[in-house]
């Protein structure tokens, strides 16, 4: 989730055989808050696949977003033939290759050329000649404005593991997706030009003990304006105090490097000796900006986590802290209560096996814990002066808790549950994500 709030497009890949999924959804709603451009590479068109008409329109009912097929497959599965370039009429013959590690063969035929139906067959043919005029006659024509404000999303077929047609959607990829967009400036509602010769950016990701051996932090940081450069100063927006971002570093995979410019659009990683949080605003000039938070996203697990040895929990809570400071959990509590017992909600059930696994090799704290029967979170968005959560007409599967900063939410063992809380509190208003600020 935090990721997508730091890109300026995004690609979506679709397994053939399942269509949309339950977390695309939900990585889908990100994109569409902030209108970003979003690419679809249905993949695995080498296994049995799902009617192709099927999957577009798939992706038009569950995500609201019009397609427009740029190459179009033969086949599926074992038939499974090649795709047709719907701009240069011509067909990019399958051949299986070496699993990822090899590329195989492939033979570029005109749709004209007679050697297309001695290559496919003439069944597969005629089949591809009536889908052409099929979708020459309903599909959404390409429109690059479209593409580019969320609202159309060119679609791709092929195969990833058998490196099949990832090489020209990359290309297109490349070709259409735009340069570093604007960001805006919260207060003033005023756009931040990419091309600004004032630093800016923002802290999207926050990591902790990237290096067992030292113990370190990296927050990474997004760039939205201006020139980096190693050892200038910045102005940390919400400490309120000029910081020297002595070392800036690219990561990849394990390989680090040190980076001595970076621009627009670029990512680093700065030390963080702990005084930057996820959303924190880093810029210099004379007018100062600040970029909105990056929202809270609803985890789907939910479990209680005490500790084993009480006399550990100074260890505890540190690390507990940490690893929610990092947006890889969230850390809530019942009402008023304190960190002896938390509730700790995450987005995967193997987050809950890596909070453990952490906890334990770099905090050295040792945790019991307890799944729990929710599978929703909403914030409560009013005034708690105005509406004690505590007396809400709610379901018995219905729990009320709070975050870290004191804010009110609402733990929900099933949709029911939700509807049933909304229609016999009319006052009540409930949203899926926290510091929603855009």
């Amino acid at each position: 989730y935090r990721t997508l709030m730091a890109a300026d497009s995004a690609v979506m890949v679709i397994d053939a055989s399942k269509g949309v999924e339950a977390q695309t959804r939900k990585l889908f709603k990100v994109c569409v808050m902030r209108h970003i451009p979003i690419f679809t590479f249905i993949n695995k068109m080498d296994r049995d696949a799902n009617d192709t008409f099927e999957l577009l329109d798939d992706i038009e009912k569950e995500l609201g977003i019009a397609t427009c097929p740029i190459n179009w497959p033969i086949g599926s599965g074992k038939q499974f033939k090649g795709v047709y370039d719907r701009n240069s009429k011509e067909v990019m013959t399958f051949a299986d290759t070496l699993k990822g590690t090899k590329e195989g063969s492939e033979k570029i035929i005109h749709i004209d050329d007679p050697a297309l139906s001695d290559e496919i067959g003439e069944e597969f043919k005629s089949q591809l000649m009536d889908e052409i005029e099929l979708l020459d006659g309903a599909a959404e024509e390409f429109d690059l404005d479209a593409v580019q404000h969320g609202q159309l999303s060119p679609v791709f077929f092929g195969s990833a593991l058998t490196n099949f047609c990832v090489e020209p959607f990359l290309k297109e990829f490349l070709r259409l997706t735009p340069p570093p967009l604007p960001r805006k400036d919260a207060p003033t509602g005023d756009v931040v030009d990419p091309c600004s010769e004032q630093f800016s950016g923002f802290i999207f990701k926050i990591q902790a003990n990237m290096n067992k051996n030292h113990r370190d932090r990296i927050a990474f940081l997004r760039i939205c304006s201006g020139k980096f450069e190693r050892g200038m100063e910045a102005f940390h927006v919400q400490e309120g105090k000029n910081i020297k971002l002595a070392t800036g570093t690219s990561l990849m995979a394990d390989d680090r490097a040190i980076v001595s410019e970076a621009y627009a659009g670029d990512i680093i990683g700065l030390f963080d000796p702990g005084i930057f949080s996820i959303g924190d605003t880093l810029c210099t000039g004379k007018k100062h900006v600040q970029f909105a938070g990056i929202p809270t996203f609803a985890p789907e697990h939910f479990a209680r986590v005490t500790q084993v040895d009480t006399m550990k929990r100074k260890q505890f809570v540190k690390g507990m802290e940490q690893i929610a400071q990092e947006g890889a959990i969230q850390i809530f509590r019942d009402l008023g209560a304190g960190m002896e017992e938390v509730i700790v909600g995450v987005v995967g059930v193997l987050q809950l096996e890596v909070l453990e696994y952490r906890l334990k090799n770099e905090y050295n704290v040792d945790i019991r814990m307890q799944t729990l029967p929710y599978e929703h979170l909403r914030w409560v968005l009013n005034d708690p002066e105005e509406l004690d959560i505590k007396h809400l007409d709610v379901t018995s599967d219905t729990r009320a808790i709070e975050d870290m900063k004191g804010n009110p939410l609402l733990l929900f063992g099933s949709p029911w549950s939700i509807n049933w809380a909304e229609q016999h509190n009319e006052a009540l208003k409930l949203s899926e994500f926290g510091n929603l600020t855009f």
